[in-house]
C-alpha cells in the first residue's frame, strides 16, 4: 500500500524528496535488447528541467541522470536492456529549504501540504516531499524508456492555453514547440505569452495551462472494453501529475454540445496497397479510441494544470496549531507550472502506452492484426 509505483507489465517505482539527496525511479518490465542509454534519457530530462528561462523557478537542477542498473554493453559497444529492473537516478544538486522556514508551520491554500500532514502526521514544507513537482523527473525519465518499447510510436505535447488565452489552431506548427520557452506550437501566440506571463509573475502572482498530447503510430486493439480502457488508463495517468485538475481524450466535453452526426467518426476502406480491408477515419473526434480500444488513428489527450499554489501574494490561512494567519510564499517557484507540465505529459502517455502495447502482446501474441484470421 505504498502506492508509488505506475503501470502493470511495464511498470516504474519512483523515489525520492524535493529537498532530498536524489529522486529517480525503477523501472520493471522493459524487454531485454533495446539498445539504451543515459543520453536517450538526457534529452527529454533536459526540456523538463527548471531554471531555463525567467519563465520557470530559478532552481538550478542539472537533472544528470545514471543509469545503476538494467543495461549491458557488449562487445558491438552497444548498451542495451538486460530485461532486469532498470534503476534511474538524478541528484538535488541546488536545494533550499531556508526559503521555507518562515512558513514551515502554515499550510499553503491550493497546496498539498494540508492534506500530505492529515494523512501521515508529516509536514515536510521543503517544497512539498514527495508531493511537489520535483517528483516528475523521475516519471520523464521513466517515459524516455517507454518510447523505446512500441515501434514507430511518437508522442508530443505542446502548451495550446495559458490562463483564459488560447492558441489559434489555424497556426499550429510542431516545429515551433521546441523554439520558445512555452512549448507552444503557436509562434504569434507565443510572443504573447512572454508579456502576459511577465506581467503575472511581477505581480507576485501565477496562472494555470492546457496541455495537449499528441500520441501517432498506436497500433489498433490497445487497450479493453470494461476495467483495463486506453482512454481510462490514460486518465489516470494524466490526472496523476502534480496540480492537474481535469482531463479530456480527443473533443472532450465538447462532445457534450455535439450531435450524433458531427460526433461520429465516419469510415471509408482504405485503397492503399498493403491496407486492404483497413478503414479510413474521416475524423478524430474521438481521440483514437473507441470503446477503450485504440482505433490506429492518433490518440489526442489534454489536461488543465491549475495556477501554481506557491505565490508571492498574501493568502489566508491556518498554521499546524489551528490558529488564523496568513501565509506569503518567497522563493524560486513556476508563474506558470503548466510550461513544464508538457514533457511531464509526454512521458505518462508514453509509460502507459508501452504498458498497454506489453499487456496486449501477452494476451494476443505479436502478429496480431486486423482484420483477424481464424487460428487453425
Amino acid at each position: 500500500m505504498s502506492f508509488n509505483t505506475f503501470g502493470h507489465m511495464f511498470r516504474f517505482t519512483s523515489f525520492g524528496e524535493s529537498h532530498g539527496a536524489a529522486i529517480g525511479c525503477v523501472v520493471d518490465g522493459c524487454p531485454p535488447r533495446i539498445a539504451l542509454t543515459e543520453a536517450d534519457i538526457q534529452s527529454h530530462l533536459d526540456k523538463r528541467r527548471p531554471g531555463q528561462s525567467r519563465f520557470t523557478t530559478q532552481r538550478q537542477e542539472p537533472d544528470t541522470v545514471k543509469i545503476m542498473s538494467g543495461v549491458f554493453t557488449g562487445d558491438d559497444g552497444i548498451q542495451v536492456t538486460t530485461g532486469t529492473p532498470i534503476m534511474l537516478m538524478i541528484e538535488n544538486v541546488d536545494q533550499r529549504s531556508k526559503d521555507y522556514s518562515e512558513i514551515k508551520d502554515k499550510y499553503r491554500p491550493g497546496h498539498a501540504g494540508y492534506t500530505y500532514d492529515a494523512k501521515y502526521g508529516v509536514h515536510d514544507y521543503r517544497g512539498g516531499g514527495r508531493a511537489s513537482a520535483r517528483e516528475t523527473a523521475a516519471r520523464v525519465a521513466a517515459g524516455a524508456v517507454a518510447r523505446k518499447i512500441v515501434p514507430g510510436l511518437i508522442v508530443r505535447a505542446a502548451l495550446i492555453q495559458m490562463g483564459p488565452h488560447k492558441i489559434d489552431r489555424t497556426r499550429w506548427d510542431w516545429n515551433e514547440v521546441d523554439k520558445n520557452p512555452f512549448f507552444c506550437p503557436d509562434a504569434k501566440q507565443a510572443k504573447f505569452f512572454e508579456e502576459y506571463l511577465d506581467g503575472v509573475r511581477k505581480s507576485g502572482s501565477s496562472v494555470g495551462a492546457v496541455i495537449e498530447v499528441v500520441a501517432e503510430g498506436v497500433p489498433a486493439g490497445l487497450g479493453a472494453p470494461v476495467y483495463a480502457k486506453l482512454d481510462g488508463d490514460l486518465a489516470g495517468a494524466l490526472m496523476g501529475i502534480n496540480a492537474v485538475k481535469g482531463v479530456e481524450i480527443g473533443d472532450g466535453f465538447a462532445t457534450a454540445a455535439m450531435s450524433g452526426e458531427e460526433n461520429a467518426d465516419e469510415m471509408r476502406k482504405d485503397s492503399k496497397l498493403g491496407n486492404a480491408g483497413k478503414p479510413v477515419f474521416l475524423s478524430n473526434h474521438a481521440g483514437g479510441i473507441l470503446g477503450g480500444i485504440s482505433s490506429g488513428q492518433p490518440v489526442v489527450a489534454r489536461f488543465a494544470v491549475k495556477p501554481t499554489s506557491s505565490i508571492l501574494n498574501p493568502r489566508k490561512t491556518v498554521d499546524r496549531y489551528g490558529n488564523d494567519t496568513e501565509v506569503s510564499t518567497k522563493g524560486r517557484h513556476d508563474p506558470c507550472v503548466g510550461i513544464r507540465a508538457v514533457p511531464i505529459g509526454e512521458a505518462m502517455v508514453a509509460c502507459v502506452l508501452a504498458d498497454h502495447y506489453l499487456m496486449h502482446r501477452g494476451q494476443m501474441g505479436e502478429g496480431t492484426a486486423w482484420p483477424f484470421k481464424p487460428r487453425a
